[in-house]
């Protein structure tokens, strides 16, 4: 499947769909798509995303649409990421504030130590939102300086 066919395609399902769920999952791959378009690639790598959406079987029809496109989403932005350094825009300040949600209940012990401890966790978890977010915003903003977030 070419790059226009996908796009196409997944032009068509966004039109015919009500569901804002999935109009959504199709918009991300209407992004993606374009920005892959109007990439500089070569014939040797715009032949390997062609296989890669090929191997994502895109004409079959899941029942669950929502699932299925957003499983391959999944798959491709994970192929970009691994093959090209391509990530969506976004992508370290979402792992950022998700690895600060995971670590913040430990600043909150040491913090409940000081204060009662409920009020420690939640100063933990939000110290370590707002290291996490920071820490993404200078992961992204150099993938972008880059050239390497679609």
């Amino acid at each position: 499947m070419t790059l226009q066919e996908a796009y196409n395609f997944f032009e068509s399902l966004k039109i015919e769909t009500t569901k804002k769920s999935e109009i959504r999952i199709y918009e991300k791959f209407l992004h993606i798509l374009s920005e892959l378009k109007n990439r500089d690639f070569t014939t040797d790598e715009i032949q390997s995303i062609e296989t890669e959406l090929d191997s994502l079987s895109l004409k079959s029809n899941p029942e669950n649409r929502k699932k299925y496109f957003g499983k391959a989403l999944h798959k491709l932005n994970e192929y970009l990421k691994s093959t090209f350094s391509l990530i969506p825009g976004g992508y370290y300040i979402t792992y950022g504030i998700a690895i600060g949600v995971a670590f913040g209940p430990v600043l909150g012990v040491l913090f409940g130590q000081f204060f009662e401890k409920s009020l420690g966790i939640s100063i933990g978890i939000s110290i370590g939102i707002v290291v996490g977010l920071l820490a993404g915003q200078y992961l992204d903003s150099q993938a972008k300086a880059a050239g390497n977030v679609l």
